[in-house]
């Protein structure tokens, strides 16, 4: 039913619009057809080869990598600290889950573009990564809230009962036994946010911002000249490499924070 709804909705959407859905997925099934013949092309693996090594210089590229993980850490250091006092909060006062959690779901839904661009006219964050550093960091609360409010409620109360009749204060309380327990799942949260980041970072150079979307925007502005799909490449192959180091790195965070007994 939903195979059938989807493709009635291309045809009408085909005869309403000059962009021919119907003739861009039959170009779209081509192209699936002919990927063996492309992976297979040693030609290309070495093209790119030689743009990062020689053209550009391998130097040049992780250069702009690490500009890219500076934009998706800074953000997310900023992000996890708002994120997780909002997610205290709306464990302690469930009255505002509903505004917090709505507000944060609102951010995530407004396209990113449209989100970085409108920082540009404020005068003290104008062109370059000051936008996007806000952006993604917006981006990132959802996920890392969520967390935070589902890992405190799954701490069990009596645990938490126990504390309470030591003598620890409310602060001890979470600081010592209610973060720590939830600390997996708030990972868990900020880890996806992390990913999320690494790859809307890439349009950041739209809006002036620095970062491997400059070899995808330069690709896109230079095709088809020589050179163009080279650069594209190099813009998405070390944005995945830089996305699964990060994934590598919050699973050695995980093992080596983590009690055994909650891994």
């Amino acid at each position: 039913m939903v195979a059938a709804a989807s493709i009635w909705y291309l045809f009408i959407a085909d005869t309403a619009a000059d962009n021919d859905v119907v003739g861009g997925v039959a170009d779209l099934a081509n192209g699936i057809g002919e990927l063996p013949a492309l992976v297979s092309d040693t030609s290309a693996y070495s093209s790119f080869w030689d743009f990062v090594v020689d053209d550009e210089g391998l130097g040049t590229i992780l250069g702009h990598t690490w500009d890219h993980a500076q934009l998706v850490g800074t953000s997310m250091f900023f992000a996890v600290l708002i994120a997780t006092a909002l997610g205290i909060l709306v464990h302690r006062v469930k009255a505002l889950a509903g505004i917090v959690v709505g507000i944060s779901s609102i951010l995530l839904t407004i396209p990113s573009l449209a989100l970085f661009s409108i920082f540009i006219p404020v005068s003290w964050i104008g062109i370059g990564d000051r936008g996007p550093l806000i952006a993604l960091g917006l981006y990132s609360i959802l996920p890392i809230l969520r967390n935070t409010v589902t890992g405190l409620e799954e701490v069990d109360a009596a645990v938490v009962e126990s504390a309470k009749g030591m003598g620890f204060s409310a602060f001890q309380r979470l600081r010592r036994i209610e973060l720590p327990l939830a600390w997996p799942v708030i990972l868990t949260g900020i880890r996806v946010a992390a990913l999320l980041n690494v790859g809307i970072a890439a349009i950041a150079v739209l809006v002036g911002g620095s970062g491997l979307g400059v070899y995808i925007n330069d690709g896109l502005t230079r095709y088809p000249n020589p050179g163009s799909v080279e650069r594209m490449w190099t813009g998405v192959v070390f944005t995945i490499l830089l996305a699964l180091i990060l994934d590598l790195i919050f699973t050695l965070i995980r093992k080596f924070t983590t009690p055994s007994g909650l891994r």
